[in-house]
């Protein structure tokens, strides 16, 4: 007998309805269905928006996306099943029945529809968009999430947590960056949620159907990128903003401890740093400075004289950032807190009582930065701060944390008088205290740049801050992972990030330190940092081996000073990031997704980092196509091969793209103001022309706005064997007058035709076989600092007729 078949109940989700009327918009269309209208509008030609809503009633984020719509070349066709709108960049196809999408490059390749049948669905307040998984497709960006760099199979939530020594798998963490990029066979994609509830991401977990992202609450808003992947950052960016140029303090060490107490502690760490002449140039306080956990208050037996400390510190070549938690603690003739409620700042329930929750002070209140009231009484706070000559403001515990790790979903935000709960409010809360401390740092400071660091942030954070990883873990696991979620970063719009050098939970070892420290002198933000009952985590803290090995980096770093600081000028005018996952530059290279190589990455466009496991001794890397050279020795390398090498725990495996141009500061010293007079270019042999834009400014205020500063171009062909430098353009007077020129993989005579350049005036590495990198080979000891060279100075004057 045939089983009779069961009767499903209505369903009670929501989709695809059908068109019933459109009207054209700016920049745009605007379609009508009998539940929602659907505004479809070019931002530019690369860049469309796709917001749902119900009629009457919009439910968006204020806070990530800072432009408004272009006047754009649209064209739009009207069809009996489908309208069709575009530019010459990007394709919009919305099938009348069901309102689902399909969008095509410039080149009238689909890379992206939603899925036929499912489109958008909404199941009570949470709505889901379903995007059909494309053959061979990656995703790629999503932020700070753990796992690999492809994220095919995985899921993923987006709810801004305190992730206290958080596994290597787990998520969420401190950070929300709902964008990604998908890679598939046909082309290239981006997408960005614009929604700050609660998010779901599945790229094709547990189903070979789709890959979909949903909100619990708030309207379908989101942004479709066509493009390469370094365009779509680049236009990503553009959207929700770029990073302020930094201080350029900010990009050397910093060394941090939780915590340093009292003022002597702090100060002995630093003059130790000089004694020693490791370069640094941050010390950092954590929350023991305060007076019983306080925001704006000093402990008056451990830091009797802040000012002259902070003074002090300044003499010896260090700027001082201090760290600074949201919760104000509920105790009367607290001047922050007893201001905080006459100005009426504070988060509330919706009866009117100000919400308490515990934290380090004990039971605090917490600003309401959705306000402009709460943001102007922040900045008359921090002139606490700003007052003591502080410039560097490091913003921890904002997801809000709280103990109990929960926070009430009901209590009220303000969103600028629109209205929210913690349901919307929470993801953005690390983001607009960060906004708030930039903002009204720059506002005290008058004219200096400050640097602000967060834990917590939403998409757009990268306007006012650089964000380190959180409470990570003193393994080697976590080293590697570290790598991952910074180039992952990268990726995710934000090129300031880094992480705790050696783990801040947990103790590290000598091996773990030294190659921790060694892939710490390649990220963005560079800084030493442990907690409480663990072991140190200063330089000199593991044994004159360690030492020796950090000293040699910390220098590395400072000596590629230029070359740094002109990938941070790239990433302030352009989003291009500092570390460079190879998917950037070798998008379609099926290697560089692969587990074995998913950790490399580029720093700055010409050197290819491939960090090693602090415990081992041999490494499989693998160099994209092209020719490379290995930056200790030279030795050459043909790329699109994957080779194993053992390595000494000196050496880490770094690698320049051939045709490059590497400046370095061989005289750097202490700080990055003891930079010295003269630049060492090096020139790498290669068969393509390459260019290097130099760039110099005073490194500390917002003077390069007003052109006060110094930048050329300097472009070396190999064909035509001529190495030309442009006019310089800015009025800054550069510190440079001396030039060295180190040509790296020419042969003897090969450079005697370039063109303006004597046969004196170049200088060749020598061969490896005439020489040993290792200052005492028996030991390993790399001497990263000693560049043996057959080289000669000269003055930019004789050179260049005027640097």
């Amino acid at each position: 007998m045939p089983q009779e078949k069961i009767k499903h109940p209505a369903s009670p989700i929501k989709s695809n309805e059908s068109l019933k009327s459109f009207k054209e918009i700016n920049s745009g269309l605007q379609i009508k269905t009998e539940s929602y209208v659907y505004d479809v509008i070019f931002y530019k030609s690369d860049v469309v928006r796709i917001h749902q809503y119900a009629d009457g009633f919009k439910n968006t984020n204020p806070y990530a996306v800072i432009q408004e719509p272009s006047e754009v070349d649209i064209q739009i066709k009207d069809t009996e099943k489908e309208l069709i709108i575009w530019t010459n960049e990007l394709k919009v196809q919305i099938d009348k029945s069901s309102i689902s999408f399909s969008f095509y490059d410039g080149d009238g390749n689909l890379i992206n529809c939603t899925e036929p049948g499912l489109s958008i669905e909404c199941q009570g307040t949470q709505k889901t968009v379903y995007n059909s998984l494309q053959p061979s497709e990656k995703f790629i960006g999503l932020g700070e999430k753990t796992g690999p760099l492809n994220k095919r199979g995985r899921g993923y939530q987006n709810w801004n947590s305190d992730a206290f020594a958080y596994g290597e798998e787990q998520d969420p963490l401190y950070a929300t960056i709902p964008f990604y990029m998908g890679v598939h066979d046909n082309g290239t994609y981006g997408i960005f949620l614009d929604n700050s509830y609660k998010t779901h991401f599945n790229f094709g977990a547990s189903n070979n159907r789709f890959s979909s992202f949903s909100m619990d609450d708030g309207d379908v808003d989101y942004y479709v990128f066509s493009g390469n992947v370094e365009n779509i950052i680049q236009s990503y960016t553009w959207l929700t903003g770029r990073m302020p140029l930094p201080p350029l303090w900010s990009l050397g060490y910093q060394q941090c401890r939780y915590s340093y107490y009292p003022d002597q502690e702090v100060m002995n760490v630093a003059q130790k740093f000089r004694q020693k002449d490791i370069p640094a140039d941050v010390m950092v306080l954590d929350i023991h400075y305060m007076d019983k956990y306080k925001i704006f208050t000093w402990d008056g037996e451990r830091f009797p004289d802040p000012k002259k400390m902070i003074k002090d510190l300044e003499e010896l070549g260090f700027e001082v950032v201090v760290i600074c938690d949201p919760g104000i603690k509920v105790e009367e003739g607290y001047e922050t807190y007893d201001l905080g409620v006459k100005e009426d700042v504070f988060l509330k329930y919706p009866d009117g009582k100000e919400y308490e929750g515990q934290v380090w002070p004990g039971w605090c209140h917490f600003p309401d930065f959705t306000t402009t009231e709460a943001r102007e009484w922040w900045t008359e706070m921090m002139k606490t701060y700003t007052d003591l000559g502080l410039k560097g403001f490091w913003n921890d515990m904002n997801e809000i944390a709280t103990w109990g790790q929960t926070l009430p979903e009901n209590i009220l935000f303000s969103f600028e008088g629109e209205g929210g709960t913690t349901r919307k409010g929470r993801n953005i809360y690390g983001m607009q205290m960060a906004r708030s401390a930039f903002e009204s740092a720059k506002e005290n400071l008058k004219g200096k740049r400050p640097f602000v660091l967060t834990r917590a942030g939403f998409s757009g954070l990268q306007r006012y801050t650089a964000l380190w990883t959180g409470d990570n873990v003193a393994t080697s696991g976590h080293m590697l992972l570290g790598s991952r979620l910074v180039s992952n970063l990268g990726l995710s719009g934000v090129a300031y990030a880094g992480y705790d050098i050696g783990g801040f939970c947990g103790d590290s070892d000598s091996k773990l330190f030294a190659r921790w420290q060694q892939v710490g002198t390649f990220a963005p933000f560079y800084r030493g940092h442990s907690m409480i009952n663990s072991k140190d985590s200063e330089p000199w803290s593991f044994g004159e081996e360690v030492e020796e090995i950090s000293t040699n980096y910390i220098r590395l770093r400072y000596k590629l000073m230029p070359y740094i600081y002109s990938a941070f000028v790239e990433a302030s005018e352009t989003g291009t990031p500092v570390a460079r996952s190879l998917a950037i530059d070798y998008t379609k290279d099926e290697n560089v997704y692969s587990g074995e190589f998913e950790n490399q990455y580029l720093f700055g466009k010409s050197i290819l980092v491939a960090p090693i496991g602090a415990y081992d001794r041999f490494l499989k890397t693998y160099l994209p196509e092209g020719e490379w050279f290995e930056f200790f020795t030279d030795e050459k390398f043909s790329g699109s091969q994957e080779f194993i090498r053992e390595y000494v725990l000196e050496e880490l495996p770094l690698f320049v793209k051939a045709s490059s141009l590497i400046p370095v500061y061989p005289e750097a010293n202490r700080n990055v103001q003891g930079i010295g007079e003269t630049l060492e270019l090096h020139i790498y042999n290669g068969k393509n022309s390459n260019s290097y834009n130099y760039y110099e400014d005073d490194g500390s205020t917002y003077d390069f706005e007003k052109g006060n500063f110094h930048r050329r171009d300097i472009a070396f062909d190999p064909d035509k064997k001529e190495l030309n430098f442009s006019k310089a353009e800015g009025s800054f007077k550069s510190r440079i007058s001396k030039l060295k020129l180190i040509f790296h993989g020419f042969a003897e005579g090969e450079l005697s035709g370039l063109s303006g350049i004597t046969s004196e005036s170049y200088a060749f590495v020598k061969p490896i076989s005439d020489f040993d990198p290792f200052e005492n080979p028996s030991k390993g000891k790399l001497k990263i600092d000693t560049v043996q060279t057959l080289t000669t100075e000269y003055s930019a004057e004789e050179i260049l007729f005027g640097w």
